[in-house]
């Protein structure tokens, strides 16, 4: 059966997944749009690769519906559209790269033009004809992103794509995603790092034993789940300075520190506060505002989830 549903490329509805030695996955509901980069950020063990395998028939649901690219159904056709690199890529070792690709794209029914187009947009023409043994774990993933794209799918869903990548092959894969979501094609990711998937990510789920416990824009989620930022102020002066502090507006708290006194503000008060210390006569030798990481709003949450779940 066909869904109408064409605005997204993904959409499930409670969608759960049951081991006999627990649920990996618990009702999950979800909408990836079309032309959307979106992230799917959990801890290790979280649910995240089980999620991707059901939503192209590796594993059955035990609950709960989806679609993909507006179907209901799985067939070949909808697949063929589909490129996927779950569980990081796996090749045969003694190959080359390019006869890894096109020995894939043979049984796909693909054009052998495909593996050159594919090489070209992963840059890896210049080690193509090396075996993959060879290949560094950055090469390695590349040449994986390169087997999901051939065919030219409309939909990608990359499982861990920067996983144990250096920094500067993290930020290559992120420039190659990104220009996927350019072409127009929709994405959607795992990663067990929210601020890395926050760099490439329109939106972000956050999963976490199987639930989802957030849903947003990186943005979103640090508004609701992130704590006031802090605002250190260095002063020899403290007790002028918390005198002043205490009766300014947007202030939520303040205390003294040992180096002056540390405020407590939903909003970015800094200006105000200089000039109202300044005013007062206070000396300020520094004042920074402290932003917390997206991390450390991820680990508060998941530790959270945790508690209220025990």
């Amino acid at each position: 059966m066909m869904s109408t549903d064409t605005g997204h490329a993904i959409r499930t509805t409670a969608l759960t997944k049951r081991f006999p030695r627990g649920t990996a996955v618990e009702e999950v509901s979800l909408e990836v749009n079309r032309g959307e980069v979106y992230g799917f950020v959990g801890l290790n063990g979280a649910g995240k690769t089980t999620f991707m395998r059901m939503l192209v028939g590796l594993a059955r649901p035990t609950s709960g519906s989806f679609s993909v690219l507006g179907s209901t159904t799985l067939s070949n056709e909808i697949l063929r559209r589909v490129g996927t690199m779950i569980e990081g890529p796996t090749f045969y070792p003694g190959m080359t790269g390019r006869q890894n690709l096109v020995l894939i794209a043979k049984y796909a029914g693909l054009r052998r033009e495909s593996v050159e187009v594919a090489l070209e947009t992963v840059e890896l023409l210049d080690r193509a004809d090396d075996v993959f043994r060879t290949y560094s774990l950055g090469m390695k993933q590349r040449l994986g992103l390169a087997a999901a794209l051939l065919g030219e799918p409309e939909l990608l869903i990359l499982d861990e794509p920067t996983n144990g990548l250096d920094p500067a092959g993290i930020s290559a894969m992120r420039d190659l995603i990104r220009t996927q979501a350019r072409q127009g094609r929709s994405v959607l990711l795992s990663s067990h790092l929210l601020s890395e998937i926050a760099q490439v990510c329109d939106r972000v789920a956050v999963l976490h034993q199987g639930r989802i416990i957030a849903i947003g824009t990186p943005a979103e989620i640090e508004a609701a789940h992130g704590a006031a930022p802090k605002i250190t102020i260095t002063t020899v002066d403290v007790a002028t300075a918390l005198e002043v502090l205490r009766n300014h507006a947007h202030v939520d708290a303040v205390r003294a520190t040992d180096e002056g006194v540390e405020v407590t503000s939903a909003q970015d008060i800094v200006p105000s506060l200089t000039v109202a210390l300044v005013s007062a006569g206070v000396e300020v030798t520094g004042i920074r505002r402290d932003q917390r990481s997206l991390e450390e709003i991820f680990l508060q949450m998941t530790a959270a989830d945790e508690r209220s779940a025990s």
